[in-house]
């Protein structure tokens, strides 16, 4: 009898469980991603050179329309900020924030890209110093070398990733709060149709753009592996093995779902705040170690360049820059922000409610870019700085010890060397915590039937699932495939969430449109 009722008991669980999951989303990119895996795994050298192959199609014959696109997010914003759609609050004129200024920038700013610069801020720029494009004529490692990689740093981890965050998630924020459309990646078109999309299309767009993001995930997941390894290794001299890429990613994904599982308002919020706490208190620290003067005017020098040549170099106007070194890193990096946008807009989008659509430019991309702007200057300047002085010490470390090891060079030249390698190796743990746990909670609220404005929160058995799935597809991609053959996993997803995102952009051109009729009638 017992036994029956454990057997009752356990069907209905997975009886609600079912009920509350949107099958129509949760399934197919779940089978996708199996099916992903199980390539990886049979035949992993077929996989590898299949996506090789998909990605050198997609950027001959699109490249050109990704390094468009993201340009014209930029200015699309600009307009938002400057019309009367500014002006909108989001939830309308009664809606009450319930995040404080403070915590949104915390947020914002830990869950977009800051793992990307704690990984890429200092190896950026020793692979542009070493290897600028040939159509500059620089030689490497020269000071025009150096300005040139500050000036790329900027215009790849500042203005164009979070306008295109920002643009996706202002007009989702809209579209949910305001026009009372459904929580779904495809309320971000209804604004250019002037009415709910068809859900069969809805679908199809939660699907397309659930697969990218894990991904995304899992390719960024196995950027923080890499890191977090190096860390032990240089810290503790633990070496590398599988068995503990499988430690660091099982503690990794627990915590995550753990935050996760606490709620919107609960975990990410502690965590964003000791992130952004940690991050201001390591860079602070480089700053007035390192020579701050030198770090300084190698900044202004970088930012002018980059201010002087963001149109050209952001779309290679007239092939400026080589076109292999302009789809590896400019193309690439656009192709990767698109990837992430839809399921960050989501995110940032339920964030927003109460603020007006002008406030959400500030805290969703002023004041990120700048606090990455500045991230760059200390961190990728600390770099150049060390591997022109030192005959090349870093970028010899880059070739030989790999991405990973050059911040802990970094640190190793200053004072407090083991604590501050311990701060950053922590810093590497707890960013990518924060980022999964948001998408996490954004890509669980997708594939759950029922969300609202009044209840935007998933079951936490299904954030568990997501969670698990994320950290499971991370660690058996890196271990086989390794992250080179995530990353252009990460390219195709963003492939047809490019085409998304120009129909939002449209979405945006019309909203703004309406809002100068509205104002004017």
């Amino acid at each position: 009898m017992l036994g029956l009722d454990c057997l009752s008991f356990h069907f209905a669980y997975y009886r609600l469980i079912l009920t509350q999951i949107n099958k129509v989303v949760f399934f197919p990119p779940i089978v996708l991603l199996l099916l992903t895996l199980a390539m990886s795994q049979l035949y992993p050298e077929i996989f590898v050179e299949l996506l090789s192959n998909a990605n050198v199609w997609v950027l001959r014959h699109f490249g050109w329309l990704f390094s468009w696109t993201a340009f014209a997010m930029v200015l699309l914003v600009f307009v938002i900020y400057v019309s009367p759609l500014g002006k909108w609050r989001i939830g309308g004129e009664d809606a009450q924030p319930f995040l404080t200024r403070w915590k949104w920038f915390a947020i914002t700013t830990c869950t977009t890209i800051a793992t990307g610069i704690l990984f890429w801020g200092v190896a950026e720029p020793i692979f542009h110093l070493s290897a600028p494009p040939e159509s500059l004529g620089m030689e490497p490692g020269s000071s025009e070398a150096m300005i040139f990689a500050m000036s790329a740093l900027m215009m790849h981890w500042t203005l164009t990733p979070y306008s295109i965050y920002t643009l996706a998630g202002v007009v989702f924020a809209l579209s949910f709060y305001n026009m009372k459309q459904p929580f779904s990646l495809g309320s971000m078109v209804s604004p250019l149709i002037g009415k709910e999309l068809h859900p069969a299309w809805s679908n199809f767009i939660d699907v397309l753009c659930l697969y990218g993001l894990v991904a995304g995930m899992a390719a960024s997941l196995g950027g923080g592996l890499l890191s977090l390894m190096g860390g032990l290794r240089h810290v503790l001299g633990i070496g590398e093995s599988a068995g503990l890429l499988f430690v660091i990613a099982g503690a990794i994904v627990s915590t995550f779902i753990l935050s996760a599982v606490s709620g919107l308002m609960r975990g990410i919020r502690i965590l964003s705040d000791i992130n952004i706490r940690g991050f201001i208190v390591l860079a602070v620290f480089v700053l007035v170690t390192e020579p701050t003067l030198q770090l300084l005017d190698l900044g202004a020098k970088g930012g002018w360049s980059y201010v002087l040549h963001m149109v050209p170099r952001s779309v290679n106007w007239s092939g400026q820059l080589s076109q292999s070194w302009f789809d590896d890193w400019t193309v690439f990096n656009w192709a990767n922000w698109m990837a992430w946008t839809p399921i960050t807009a989501l995110f940032l989008g339920r964030l927003a409610r109460g603020y007006t659509v002008r406030e959400f430019i500030h805290f969703n991309l002023l004041f990120p870019a700048l606090f990455s702007g500045t991230w760059m200057v200390i961190f990728g300047g600390s770099a150049l700085l060390m591997d022109q002085s030192q005959g090349g010490v870093l970028t010899t470390s880059l070739y030989t010890l790999g991405s990973e090891s050059l911040m802990y060079k970094i640190l190793d030249d200053l004072p407090w060397s083991r604590l501050s390698s311990v701060l950053f190796v922590f810093l590497i743990f707890i960013s990518y915590v924060t980022a999964a746990d948001s998408n996490t909670s954004a890509m669980s609220a997708l594939s759950t039937v029922g969300i609202t404005s009044a209840q935007a929160e998933a079951p936490v058995r299904i954030k568990i699932i997501w969670g698990t799935l994320i950290g499971l597809v991370g660690w058996v991609m890196v271990s086989t495939v390794g992250v080179e053959g995530i990353r252009m996993t990460s390219i195709l997803g963003g492939f047809p969430i490019l085409f998304l995102l120009i129909a939002v952009g449209l979405a945006a051109v019309r909203m703004v449109v309406q809002s100068v009729c509205d104002r004017h009638s």
